[in-house]
C-alpha cells in the first residue's frame, strides 16, 4: 500500500513525522531541531526513497514511496547528516 501518494498535505506531515521519529529512534544521537526538523526529515526521506525507487524501477512514474521506504530514506539522510556534521567538528 502506498501511503505517501494516497493522502494530501496533512498525510505527508503525519507520515513524515512518524517516519522521522522512527528514524531518530533507530539512530539515536544528538541531532538539532525539534518537531519541524523531524517532520522534514521524514518527508525528505520519503522523497529520497521515491526518487531512488523510480530510478531503479521499484515504483511507477508519479508513485511515491511507502512508509517503510520513507523510514529507510530518513535513516539515509540522518546518516549523511551525521557524516557531514562529524567532519566539521
Amino acid at each position: 500500500m502506498n501511503l505517501m501518494s494516497d493522502y494530501g498535505f496533512l498525510g505527508w506531515i503525519i507520515i513524515g513525522a512518524l517516519a522521522g521519529i522512527i528514524a531518530k529512534a533507530i539512530m539515536p544521537g544528538r541531532d538539532p531541531g525539534g518537531c519541524i526538523v523531524t517532520i522534514l526529515l521524514g518527508v525528505a526521506g520519503a522523497l529520497l526513497a521515491g526518487f531512488i525507487g523510480n530510478a531503479v524501477g521499484w515504483y511507477r512514474q508519479g508513485e511515491g514511496a511507502g512508509f517503510i521506504a520513507a523510514i529507510l530514506g530518513a535513516i539515509v539522510i540522518l546518516f549523511i547528516y551525521r557524516l557531514i556534521a562529524n567532519r566539521r567538528t
